[in-house]
């Protein structure tokens, strides 16, 4: 029997397997990789009575190698939060999903928890952008606003590290900051005993000096985009970005487009207000998904730039 952990690279993956294994400690492999590497599954040679826990990644993407694993005779536990298409339904699957624009992975795993570690939920979920639920989840714990407050820039920090065309472009590899993350029960201790929370807070800054400085292409009351140079800074910061105009702008849509060969990588935002639409978006092109409140299009053509922007001023 093996043990297969299979997470997204962000703050919400992350901090959901974290969570998770502070409460049912497992020793297995690790599989990530940088935020949009979500077909994760195939990587796993799962054979009969290995056992897959998934978090955060989407169903719908993996379906084929969750079918092999299943027919192979592994079982799999999965959370998320994106739409999953069709669940299949098998005596060794056991799906915890839920799509509602208020909860992450992280939040899902606090609640099969019971609130057990609900420190590092609020971390997922500060860092999935989720300001109001985070701070909903915060409640019990009883904590000040600047512990609070502290809570949300760990998750910002940890959320900017997951985005980049390869690990090359992170500062930390998703795995390597995981286990760095996995000593401490307590994430103020983390960010007091560890350089990793500094590090990453003082280049997120420097990242973002350079994105605010990118002016619009297009703008209006209740839309904006962005086009980033084809640069490793711009892969970093587009989706934090893109995160901190949803939060300065509630009621605007928003998207950023960062130039890769032959076209863009887009990150797409709802208005926080009314976080709807964006998947259904960035659905309509062939490399898109994601979830009601934020999106994403892993390849767009260049030629299909006009298009998208038409659709995205029309979608909000």
């Amino acid at each position: 029997m093996r043990f297969y952990d299979i997470f997204n690279g962000d703050a919400d993956g992350i901090c959901a397997l974290h969570e998770l294994r502070l409460a049912e400690p497992q020793a297995g492999t690790l599989v990530t990789g940088v935020k949009r590497d979500i077909r994760l599954l195939e990587r796993v040679p799962a054979r009969a009575g290995d056992v897959l826990t998934v978090l955060d990644i989407n169903l719908r993407d993996n379906l084929p190698a969750l079918h092999a694993a299943l027919e192979r005779g592994a079982r799999c536990l999965w959370f998320d939060h994106h739409a999953p298409g069709d669940i299949p339904r098998h005596p060794n699957f056991e799906a915890r999903i839920e799509t509602g624009s208020d909860v992450c992975t992280s939040l899902l795993v606090d609640r099969y928890l019971k609130g057990l570690h609900r420190a590092w939920a609020v971390v997922g979920a500060f860092g999935d952008n989720l300001v109001t639920a985070a701070q909903s989840a915060a409640v019990p714990l009883g904590l000040p606003a600047s512990d609070v407050q502290r809570l949300r820039e760990l998750g910002q920090a940890i959320n900017y590290n997951a985005y980049g065309e390869t690990e090359e472009d992170l500062h930390y590899p998703p795995a390597e900051l995981y286990l760095a993350l996995s000593r401490y029960q307590n994430p103020f201790e983390f960010m007091a005993d560890e350089p990793i929370f500094e590090v990453l807070r003082g280049a997120c800054a420097d990242d973002m000096a350079r994105a605010e400085e990118i002016a619009p292409h297009l703008a209006t009351p209740r839309c904006a985009a962005y086009i980033f140079p084809e640069e490793a800074w711009a892969r970093r910061v587009n989706g934090e970005f893109a995160n901190r105009l949803a939060r300065e702008h509630p009621l605007r849509s928003h998207a950023v487009l960062v130039k890769a060969a032959g076209g863009y990588r887009v990150s797409v935002r709802a208005p926080l207000e009314q976080p709807a639409g964006a998947d259904a978006l960035c659905g309509r092109f062939e490399t898109g998904g994601g979830r009601a409140g934020a999106g994403g299009i892993n390849q767009l053509p260049e030629a299909d730039l006009d298009r998208f922007l038409r659709q995205f001023a029309q979608a909000f």
